[in-house]
């Protein structure tokens, strides 16, 4: 019984050597797809930042300028889901040379803009309001999603026609794809804007423009195995 075992074994193995690995014949190739958009709204980051030597007069002096940059916001008519406290923070300082301490307290708050046609004089009113740090301004879509599909769409298309066209000379055809590798990564451009609250301007009624939108530039990459037939 071992011996019948063991032919059927060494059988077994002889016929699974004995097949050919069948080679797919495919070809990868990569796609770009890229949707350029205006951008209809901006993440706007900003802080009040204050300093002195007594924590709770600090800590007090900065909520009443939070208190203040709110309370303009809401004038603004922004949605109350729009804006949030996005950090808080009180921390003590030690000053080597003089010997003492000091304290600084900083509150940032993250606002959603929906019409950019607002962000001047949003800007402005956050500054008069006690805003001394400008963190960071993000434009984006509304319409994000939509126009990443239409990206990745155009990535697919572009990678199926490099590989027609490296296979059209070989009197192949390209067929079924076999694997799809999304490389798609989002950026997002940011503002140039100026300090406002140290220009002057020899015109009080004139427009202000104190930022280049320009354009967002949302891409899809993706990597592509085509079966050739």
């Amino acid at each position: 019984m071992k011996k019948a075992l063991l032919i059927l074994s060494i059988l077994f193995v002889s016929i699974s050597y004995g097949q050919e690995v069948k080679q797919i014949p495919q070809i990868n190739v990569n796609g770009e797809g890229k949707v350029k958009v205006v951008p209809d709204q901006a993440t706007i980051a900003v802080t009040v930042e204050t300093k002195g030597n007594n924590a709770k007069d600090v800590k007090k002096q900065n909520d009443e300028k939070i208190e203040a940059v709110i309370k303009f916001i809401k004038k603004m008519n922004l949605a109350p889901a729009d804006y949030k406290t996005q950090r808080v923070s009180l921390n003590p300082q030690y000053d080597y040379e003089k010997k003492k301490h000091s304290y600084n307290a900083t509150q940032t708050i993250e606002i959603l803009l929906r019409d950019l046609s607002k962000y001047d004089e949003l800007m402005e009113g956050l500054v008069d309001q006690g805003i001394n740090r400008i963190d960071n301004v993000t434009f984006q879509s509304s319409k994000l999603a939509q126009y990443q599909s239409e990206a990745r769409k155009l990535a697919m298309k572009e990678a199926k026609m490099k590989a027609e066209d490296y296979v059209s000379v070989l009197g192949q055809k390209v067929g079924r794809a076999m694997t799809i590798s999304d490389n798609s990564q989002t950026f997002y451009p940011q503002p140039m804007y100026s300090a406002m609250k140290t220009i002057e301007r020899s015109d009080a009624d004139a427009p202000r423009e104190t930022l280049a939108v320009g354009e967002i530039n949302i891409t899809a990459n993706v990597t592509v195995s085509f079966i050739l037939e």
